[in-house]
């Protein structure tokens, strides 16, 4: 075993070439931020006002935008305070933190995106028992599962990082995550077994929404009036579904095939997409697709302009 170090300080290499034109970089980073504030604070709060919203697809979906907030909460604030300052550290505690927030919103975002499959499954697949099976207690036990597994799964992920001995304090990366590991001086096969157990556990979700969809489909092509109600209410869905997939895989390969040979800028992209595309897409994806909410947005933006008139 190498001789391990005290680290209490990381030192975060993403940024390291965009020193010269970081104001730009910043005003990008913040507008784009505040816009994921807006469409998400949008759509959450059309939902809670509308007391006809109060169903168990749209409360999915406004966690789904709670989900997205809290996520880029992890990131964003950090990185613009790095653009302002010419050292891009973080603390040990900060370094935890930022993972743990930043893993909890990915394993909340595909179990979500599974609790929404199963409730358009229900609403089309058996209409009829739709309201005796998704009952307020079974919204709420659902609930308390999408937020409740991730946070304590990554918790015990957290804890295993915690106790390793390190020999090195760099990590050539915009954030923290599992590149701590590799700064272990001893083996991290405890790590790993429970990192390929969270791995397992997420790929069941993800057949789960994949043996919903194959049901849904089967059932649209035997009626018309369940083929408009999966374009209406399916469709949106889907599309937040792929985009996340696409998301996750661009960052499954950034971390198992990434190379110093390849320019930052371009390893930056890969590490963050899944940070900047469902948060930001995933609203205005259910805004522009789902009439009910679309109908409630424009019409408090129309009495707006009105009172401001």
């Amino acid at each position: 075993m190498e001789n391990s170090t005290l680290v209490t300080v990381f030192t975060l290499s993403g940024l390291n070439e965009s020193k010269k034109n970081k104001n730009i970089y910043f005003a990008f980073t913040l507008l784009l931020y505040l816009l994921m504030v807006v469409v998400n604070l949008t759509l959450i709060a059309t939902i809670l006002i509308e007391k006809t919203l109060h169903e168990p697809m749209y409360i999915l979906l406004c966690n789904l935008c709670v989900n997205g907030l809290y996520g880029t909460a992890g990131f964003y604030p950090k990185l613009l305070a790095d653009f302002l300052s010419d050292s891009h550290v973080i603390s040990y505690a900060g370094c935890l933190t930022q993972a743990y927030v930043i893993y909890t919103s990915v394993m909340c975002e595909i179990t979500i995106l599974s609790v929404m499959a199963y409730d358009r499954y229900v609403a089309i697949c058996r209409p009829l028992q739709y309201h005796s099976v998704m009952t307020p207690t079974t919204v709420r036990k659902l609930l308390l599962f999408v937020w409740g597994y991730p946070f304590c799964a990554i918790l015990i992920t957290i804890y295993l990082i915690s106790t390793l001995p390190l020999c090195g304090s760099h990590i050539d990366k915009l954030y923290c995550d599992e590149s701590v590991v590799k700064l272990s001086c001893t083996a991290t096969t405890l790590s790993n077994a429970y990192g390929f157990i969270l791995i397992i556990a997420q790929l069941a979700q993800a057949f789960f929404i994949v043996y919903t969809y194959i049901q849904i489909i089967r059932a649209c092509l035997k009626s018309i009036e369940q083929r408009s109600k999966f374009m209406q209410t399916c469709l949106p869905h889907l599309m937040a579904l792929i985009n996340f997939s696409i998301s996750a895989f661009i960052d499954a390969m950034y971390s198992k095939y990434s190379s110093e040979t390849l320019p930052q800028s371009l390893r930056n992209i890969m590490a963050v997409v899944y940070l900047v595309f469902p948060p930001l897409f995933n609203p205005i994806v259910y805004v522009l697709k789902l009439h009910q909410i679309r109908r409630r947005v424009f019409r408090a933006c129309a009495r707006d302009k009105v009172t401001q008139m």
